[in-house]
Order: structure tokens, then C-alpha cells, then sequence
């Protein structure tokens, strides 16, 4: 599967994070009406009133207690079946005699799975698709998984001495790694340098490997050395056929509702060091990580080949004697030299994406399997034996894939537009070269620069950088400040400067690590949300060159505009402490620590003994001075927030006073502390996991500043939202379950 379709489905963009619940607050029904300013406060004693909390969901089985209701019936719902809540935004379906609400797993999954028109009043799949994402839209804003701060305009200023930039301009989805390709360098050296605030870790083979959450700069160098694919994303955020790649290719809709695409490729394909490109490279991804060898090497299953026949039987093949499932993946096929196809389970289709059920990237075989090959005996595609052998209780080759995904030089070549052939781990900057045997991209486009320099910046700085020759692009410069600055800098230059804009598809945002702490409740996140001035917030970062969303869109896409012509209907959650105390008592925020009921100070929740966690227990405020308490049979939880900031980000900055000293927080009952640091380390206490060896093994913090992008030609959140414990773990994006989204059996 193409490694950018991975990314899109199971990141959905870079950085995106909406966070966990342990107990929702019960949504209102089809005819309530949800009044955030309302002055009723519960009796301190009232148990919230909810059918079932996420922590009740937690110790049941799955398939035995639940199963998603997406599971129950929603292969059988179609867009003419929603009963929305015009009031409310709440989306319902109505079965046996039962109202059930649609929660995000439902919504997300039917968002790309079920657009069938017939019987709705939308005359087209993409009016359906649109329908289900604003219904998605319109629940995510209700739980408020993170909240949107700034949504900005973006500025490229880039140094003339590169041509073609005017003509083959950078935007949302076309970012300098991939324009760059038509641009030229009249320089000396005939090189450019690219400068990014993020910082380079080297894993430039597989972003994504080891971690849900790929580094900005390590993405850009895959862009650049990973091509070739057969389905691209073009300019203008769509995808397409590589006609450079693709000879031929058919599809065929099978009696038992898979669907085959079958793909002949040119022979004509080589890798950087002049090596034939073959079927077997376009397969040998797919097959590495959908199986327990790949899982075991990057510390989690990477399930590329999920939608396809036969996952579940080479996902379950461990090699060993004894083993369940195959070798062989069925719905991949070796039908010769430059010929391969791939089955797409029933189970995924109809898919509104679904020409990117035939995207692949190749790669060299030696880079994941080292000596093994890759067969086809007319059961499917397999690797052969070695692939599987075994050191103790370790895959033997796991070690070698590990190695191969921080691989940033020529060991193995490359079939994108660069090759790397340097990375200084000192000062985290890495130097391609043009590959002399690219094809070309889809547009049959090869690259004319000869060398990308590609280098960490500091924002501070970065203008200086540039006009000193430092750097030829600066890519994303936002903010007030720093815009006018740059633009005064450019309009002065004699020409020497210029620049090109466009608004942004994301925004920066507060995040949370949402199964943790307060901000596990959704009561929690609207109040911080209430509390906040995020117009003005918005507009004091940007110095008036952006705004802000109400949830996670990208104001210039097709289904935004659609959404909002169909009626969206947003909470704003415009300023207000009211509201926020509201809200907060709403949630049973209504004690002391001592279980008496709330006068002054600092808010606490009651948390009942058996649905209690260890987190829960052990929860305190950074500075140990609000901890969860318990008297008699209770656990009393306190509305303090520990917050990670990153340093040297302007961002943080601002949420000291617009988060932090806010007069609205304190006023509402929260206390919030700070901790600067690192982005990875940030990262290892957002997962609460060592991804990049940071994370001391007790968790603190759940509130993070960062950012998050909608980018990706497809917006598809399928099975991020999930309820299923199997499959939570690896594709839970934002640490969160719906309650919504369980049906109990018996």
C-alpha cells in the first residue's frame, strides 16, 4: 500500500489528537436541547446521569459484552436513515424499537463507506460524504477533543535565485518537498536549502515507523525519496493514476463484493543506483507490515494491509510451527515480473477513496527483507522462510528493519526525485542529490536542482537566515510580527525576495491526552474551551492574518463548503465563565477535597471506587499540591491541569497568559502549571510511552500545545475513533471512546 495512504488513514494528518473520555456526560436526546449558561447545579450527592462511562465500557468484553454499533448495523445504514437533532447537531438511527446515537467511530466510518444516495434527498456521493462529515464535524465539536486556537495565513518567502515559484506555487496540499520538482536554482551550485522549524530525526525511510505520529521534516524527506507510486496526490489535493508509473490497470468488481485492481506497471522503472523497480518492490511494504515480524520490530502493529483479503491470516502467521494463519496474503498477487494485483475485503467497500486501494510505493526488498524474496505460488504473495526465522523469543531480521528505518544514506537506493546521501546528527541537517534515474512524477516531471540542502531553523531567526544567504526557502512563516517583518524584508529587496501565500488547512491548537486526568471528561475540555478568548487569542498570534475554526476542517476544501451550505451547525464557544462554571457543574465539578460541596479554590470531581483507575488515584498537580483524595467510598479528583509547553515557540508563550493566568480559568475552578521542554520529549509524555526515550514511566501532563494539519487528499478517520480494545491501541488517534459507539450485547 502506498506509504502516504497509510499515513492519511491511520494519521489522518500529521499531529492529529483528539483526547479520551472516562465517563461522558449523557448527550441530550433527539428533542433536548443543551443549555451551557444554565445556573442549575446538581445536588453534590446526584450520580451523573449516563447509561454507560468509558470506564464501565473498559471492563467489559468486546464481543462478548459490546460490539461497535458500526458493527451492529452500520453496513445496512444509508445517509436517508439519520434522524439529526436539528438543535443539537446530534446525528440518531432508529432500530428495533431503539434510538441510538451516533457516536465517532460510527460517523467516521460511515463518513467513507456509506454514500450511497438512493432514497436521501442528495442526488450525488459526494453531497452524502459531505452529509456524514458535517454530522462528524458537528460531534466533534460537541466533545471538544482538543481545542482550535489559531488557523492562520501561511507565508512562503523564498529567495529569487529559485525559479519557477510564482508559476508552481506551494499550497495546503502541495508543500516545497513536493513543489520543488518544477522549480529551478540559477545559483552556482545549482542547489537549494530548505529550512524547517522541525527538527530531523533521521527515520526518512518510514516516518511513521515505531510511533503514531510522524515528524513534519522526517515527512518531507520521504516525500522527496519515496516516488514512483502508482497513485498520486496531485496539486489540487486530488488523486490520480500515475501514468509515469502505470501502464495499464483494471478493475473488477468480484461476485462476493471484494474488488480486484489489477496494475502493469512500465518496465522502465529504476532505482537511484540503476536497479529495475518490479512487481515485487510494490509489494514487499505491504507484506512487511501486516505481519508480526514488521509489528515486532517497530513496537506496534502497523497494519498496512488491513482492507485487504486475507490480512487477518498473514497478520496472524508468526512462522513458528504450530503457527495460525499463512505466509501467503491472498489479496496480494505476484502475477508476474511487472504485473501484481490487489483485493480489497468486502468489508471495506463501497469506499469513497477507494482508487487509493491501488496505491503503492516501491521500495528496495533488501532495505525490509535483506536476503529473502518475495513469491507467489497462486495463493497470494508471501516472503519466503528466512523472513520468519527466529533468535530466542526475537524475529532475526527484526533488528535489520529497525536499522533500515533510520537509514539516511545510499546503503539502499532510492526511487524518489532525491536521494540522501548525508545526515549530520549533530546539527540535524541532511543533503540530497537529484536521482539521476527518476522518471518523473505524475505530470512526468523530473527535478532540474541538483542538491536540497534541508536544515533546522529557529523561528526567531529564520528571516535573518534567509536574507543571508542561510537558506532559499521559508516555508509556513506566520504571525503578525514576523509576516510584516518579512514582507517589508521582501518588498526592499530589489527583487532579491518574494513571496507567495495561501490559508492554512490546520491550526494550532491546546491538545490533551484525553484518557488522562480531568480533560478525560468532555465537560472539562468545553470549560477550558468557555474560558478561553480564542477570537482574540487567534487574532493577537496571527497580528490579524488569520482566525480561528470551531473544529477540524480546512475552511477551503470542497466538503467545508458543502457542509456549510447543507446548514452546519457549530458551537463557538464564545467566551464566558458562566458557561464554563456551567458546564463544570453539569459534570458533577461540585466538590472540595474533602467531598464537601465546592465554595472556593480549586474544583473536584467524585469518582466512584469501582470505576476508578490507578491514573485516577494517583493523579496530582505538578507541584503535588491538588492530589485525588479519597473519604469514605469516594475518589475526589482535582480540576488541575498539568500543562507541557515547547520551548522557543511563540505559541507557548502566548498560552501563558491566554491558558495559564487566564481569569476565566482560575475564576472556573481550575488550577494550571506549566513545564517547557523539548517536541519529542513532549511527545514520549503525550503518548505516555519512550517512542524517542524520554518518557520516565509515570504520567504527569495532560495538556499539550502543538499543532494539527488537514492536508491529506483524503480526509478519512475510519477506525481512528475505535472502541474495539484490539484494535484501539494502534489506531486511536486522540485517545478517545465514544460511548456513543458501544451496542451491549444481551
Amino acid at each position: 500500500m502506498n506509504l502516504k495512504k497509510l499515513t492519511a488513514l491511520l494519521l489522518a494528518a500529521v499531529m492529529v489528537f483528539a483526547l479520551a473520555a472516562c465517563g461522558e456526560p449523557a448527550a441530550p436526546t433527539p428533542t433536548a436541547t443543551p443549555d451551557p449558561g444554565s445556573e442549575a447545579t446538581p445536588e453534590p450527592t446526584e450520580e451523573p446521569k449516563e447509561a454507560l462511562t468509558v470506564a464501565q465500557l473498559n471492563m467489559m468484553e468486546y464481543e462478548t459484552d459490546f460490539v461497535t454499533l458500526y458493527d451492529q448495523f452500520g453496513k445496512d445504514v444509508s445517509i436517508a436513515d439519520v434522524i439529526e437533532d436539528p438543535e443539537t447537531g446530534f446525528a440518531y438511527i432508529e432500530r428495533d424499537g431503539e434510538m441510538y446515537e451516533l457516536g465517532m467511530d460510527f460517523l467516521s466510518m460511515a463518513m467513507v463507506y456509506n454514500n450511497d444516495p438512493e432514497g436521501s434527498s442528495y442526488a450525488t456521493t459526494d453531497e452524502v460524504y459531505a452529509a456524514w462529515w458535517r454530522l462528524y464535524i458537528q460531534r466533534w465539536n460537541y466533545l471538544l477533543p482538543e481545542i482550535p486556537l489559531y488557523s492562520n495565513e501561511y507565508y512562503d518567502f523564498y529567495n529569487t535565485a529559485i525559479t519557477g515559484v510564482a508559476e508552481n506555487p506551494t499550497n495546503p496540499y502541495w508543500a516545497p518537498s513536493d513543489a520543488l520538482i518544477d522549480w529551478g536554482s540559477t545559483k552556482d551550485n545549482n542547489d537549494i536549502i530548505i529550512g524547517n522549524t522541525t527538527e530531523l530525526s533521521g527515520k526518512f525511510r518510514y516516518a511513521n515507523f515505531g510511533s503514531s505520529n510522524p515528524g513534519a521534516a522526517d515527512l518531507d524527506i520521504q516525500d522527496m525519496t519515496v516516488g514512483l507510486e502508482t497513485v498520486s496526490t496531485t496539486k489540487e489535493g486530488g488523486y490520480q493514476w500515475n501514468d509515469t508509473v502505470v501502464e495499464s490497470h483494471e478493475e473488477t468488481e468480484n461476485d462476493d463484493g471484494t474488488k480486484t485492481f489489477t496494475i502493469k506497471l512500465h518496465e522502465d522503472l529504476l532505482f537511484s543506483d540503476g536497479s529495475p523497480i518490479t512487481a515485487k518492490n510494490y509489494l514487499v511494504w505491504t507484506l512487511v507490515f501486516s505481519s508480526p515480524v514488521g509489528a515486532q520490530a517497530a513496537g506496534r502493529d502497523h497494519s498496512a494491509g488491513l482492507s485487504l483479503v486475507g490480512f487477518e491470516e498473514h497478520n496472524a502467521y508468526t512462522g513458528q510451527e504450530g503457527s495460525e494463519g499463512t505466509a501467503a496474503f491472498a489479496g496480494l498477487r505476484l502475477l508476474d515480473e511487472y504485473t501484481f494485483s490487489v483485493t480489497v475485503s468486502a468489508d471495506y467497500l463501497p469506499y469513497f477513496y477507494d482508487i487509493t486501494y491501488g496505491g503503492f510505493s516501491p521500495y528496495p526488498l533488501n532495505l525490509w527483507i535483506g536476503d529473502n524474496d518475495i513469491v507467489d505460488d497462486g495463493e497470494g504473495a508471501y516472503i519466503t522462510e528466512g523472513f520468519y526465522a527466529m533468535d530466542g523469543d526475537n524475529y532475526t531480521i527484526a533488528s535489520h528493519i529497525i536499522a533500515s528505518s533510520t537509514n539516511t544514506d545510499t546503503t539502499y537506493p532510492y526511487s524518489g526525485p532525491y536521494m540522501v546521501v548525508s545526515f549530520d546528527t549533530s546539527d540535524k541537517s541532511a543533503i540530497l542529490q537529484r536521482n539521476p534515474n527518476f522518471k518523473g512524477n505524475y505530470e512526468g516531471t523530473v527535478p532540474t536542482i541538483e542538491t536540497v540542502t534541508y536544515k533546522k531553523i529557529i523561528s526567531e531567526t529564520q528571516l535573518d537566515d534567509l536574507l543571508a544567504g542561510g537558506v532559499d526557502i521559508l516555508s509556513g512563516v506566520t504571525g503578525g510580527a514576523a509576516t510584516d517583518e518579512a514582507i517589508t524584508a521582501s518588498d526592499n529587496s530589489n527583487g532579491g525576495y518574494a513571496y507567495i501565500h495561501y490559508s492554512r488547512a490546520g491550526y494550532g491548537k491546546l491538545g490533551f491526552r484525553g484518557d488522562y486526568g480531568p480533560v478525560q471528561f468532555t465537560e472539562v475540555r468545553q470549560a477550558v474551551a468557555y474560558c478561553m478568548d480564542r477570537a482574540q487569542f487567534a487574532k493577537d498570534f496571527t497580528g490579524g492574518y488569520g482566525g480561528v475554526t470551531d473544529g477540524p476542517y480546512y475552511t477551503g476544501s470542497w466538503m467545508y463548503k458543502e457542509a456549510v451550505a447543507q446548514g452546519m451547525t457549530l458551537n463557538a464557544y464564545s467566551t464566558s465563565a458562566d458557561s464554563a462554571i456551567a458546564v463544570l457543574e453539569a459534570g458533577g465539578w461540585v466538590y472540595d477535597k474533602d467531598g464537601n460541596p465546592y465554595e472556593s479554590g480549586v474544583r473536584y470531581k467524585q469518582l466512584s471506587a469501582d470505576e476508578v483507575t490507578e491514573n485516577d488515584i494517583n493523579y496530582q498537580s505538578k507541584d503535588g499540591a491538588y492530589k485525588t483524595t479519597k473519604v469514605g467510598d469516594y475518589y475526589y479528583m482535582p480540576l488541575a491541569l498539568n500543562w507541557y509547553g515547547t520551548v522557543n515557540n511563540e505559541f507557548s508563550d502566548q498560552l501563558v497568559t491566554g491558558f495559564m493566568e487566564n481569569d476565566n480559568i482560575k475564576a472556573a475552578g481550575f488550577d494550571v502549571q506549566y513545564t517547557t521542554g523539548e517536541f519529542q520529549p513532549m511527545l514520549d509524555e503525550l503518548y505516555q510511552a519512550a517512542v524517542y526515550g524520554y518518557y520516565s514511566g509515570s504520567p504527569m501532563y495532560c495538556c499539550f500545545n502543538f499543532a494539527t494539519g488537514f492536508t491529506s487528499a483524503a480526509y478519512d478517520y475510519s477506525y481512528n475513533w475505535t472502541i474495539d480494545p484490539g484494535m484501539y491501541e494502534n489506531y486511536s488517534i486522540c485517545y478517545i471512546k465514544d460511548v456513543a459507539d458501544a451496542y451491549l450485547l444481551g
